[in-house]
């Protein structure tokens, strides 16, 4: 029994050593030598702010177009289709004006948990039905205005189709057509170092005053370099008051 222990004792020995020696040798993580490197912005600037709007409502371009050309602000609108007909004179001025036009897909697909969205509910998609949520909208997007759009808003900041165990991710559909797929209600920056454009963050600002927006979009430390995606819906006299402390807010990043 005494030898028998001491077999077994070298044996957990040999064991813990040869394992401790091959942790050593592994491969490192890429999102941690990746994450260590620093990101330089220029001119000294800590981070970058992108102000997006969703739904293509028409308090975007009844209000907000002449507020964000006084401001000297561009920014990222996600359109559906259908909306963009609505007030299409007021759509084809913003792509005049050079803001940027998104795809938000055509029927806005989300989850059947809304009761808004029980006839048109993730849960009762697939892969194919969302692929033509993306391209129908794109195309149509670009007969519209006359520009096919690079980056994409997840309706609801969902990213599935399906339920149990047919559940699919639809990002490698959004990263096949699209250079940035943007979230919603996030809490994080982007690290310019080791985010997935396909499923960049981004944070909502709806209401909130010029203090809670600052405070939302402040980097953790002087260090810091992030990317700020910040998402709002509509255009009101809030959001005309926030609009003009963003583009100082831009400035001073």
């Amino acid at each position: 029994m005494t030898g028998l222990r001491r077999v077994i004792g070298v044996g957990v020995y040999c064991a813990v050593c040869m394992g401790a020696a091959l942790a050593g040798q592994r491969d490192p993580n890429p999102l941690v030598e990746e994450g260590s490197k620093s990101f330089h912005r220029p001119k000294g600037k800590r981070a970058a702010v992108s102000l997006s709007f969703d739904d293509a409502r028409t308090s975007q371009v009844e209000r907000g177009l002449v507020l964000l050309k006084k401001e000297g602000v561009r920014v990222t609108f996600f359109v559906n289709p259908e909306h963009v007909k609505k007030r299409l004179a007021g759509w084809k001025q913003a792509v005049a004006d050079g803001h940027e036009i998104g795809n938000q897909s055509l029927a806005h697909p989300c989850t059947g948990n809304y009761p808004a969205f029980l006839q048109n509910a993730l849960e009762n998609y697939d892969l194919r039905m969302m692929a033509h949520e993306l391209d129908g909208a794109n195309d149509q997007i670009q007969k519209l205005l006359g520009v096919k759009p690079t980056p994409f808003a997840y309706p609801c900041s969902l990213k599935f189709v399906g339920r149990g165990l047919d559940v699919r991710s639809y990002v490698p559909l959004v990263a096949e057509r699209f250079i940035v797929g943007r979230g919603y209600l996030d809490e994080s920056p982007n690290n310019p170092a080791v985010c997935d454009l396909s499923q960049a963050m981004g944070t909502p600002f709806d209401d909130l005053d010029f203090t809670q927006m600052k405070k939302s979009s402040k980097t953790p430390s002087r260090k810091a370099s992030g990317l700020f995606l910040l998402v709002t819906k509509s255009v009101n006299d809030i959001t005309k008051r926030q609009t003009s402390m963003l583009s100082s807010a831009c400035v001073t990043t």
